[in-house]
């Protein structure tokens, strides 16, 4: 079974190659003309936006399936999840929503005072901050264990 699986995923691969690669020699061969390149680059885009969509589709998809298997993975992904957005919710209330000024010192338009854009500018500076120094301080107490057992 997992080898004809193998095989059937080779072929999928080689066929995704070649069209990717058909693709790539047409706009390649095109002349400067910016309507021919226009009309050639057109299909390597969409091949292209269809691989990604397939690819997160694919990954989702796994991804959850490997969480149903396996309920132990799936409370620690949900508690992992809550932690995050109790962090979220910590920066949300520490960000601030101050208006966004120019060079000048005028209010640029869209980030005047109260704008929620503004506000998620600043939750997400503070989230990736949190984020950061806790990452900070576990890398150095992998840091200092590794020390300790040499």
């Amino acid at each position: 079974m997992n080898s004809k699986f193998s095989k059937i995923l080779t072929i999928i691969v080689a066929v995704l190659s070649l069209i990717g690669i058909v693709l790539f020699i047409n706009v390649s061969v095109t002349d400067d003309i910016p309507e021919k390149i226009s009309s050639a680059v057109g299909p390597l885009i969409t091949f292209s936006t269809f691989l990604l969509y397939a690819a997160v589709v694919i990954t989702i998809g796994l991804s959850t399936w490997g969480l149903v298997k396996n309920p132990e993975n799936l409370k620690k992904t949900l508690l992992g999840l809550g932690v995050m957005l109790v962090l979220l919710v910590v920066s949300y209330l520490i960000g601030d929503s101050e208006p966004v000024l120019d060079a000048q010192g005028k209010v640029l338009p869209g980030g005047e005072l109260g704008a929620s854009s503004n506000q998620w500018v600043g939750t997400l500076i503070w989230y990736s901050t949190i984020l950061v120094l806790i990452g900070g301080v576990f890398f150095v107490i992998d840091l200092l264990k590794g020390l300790v057992k040499s």
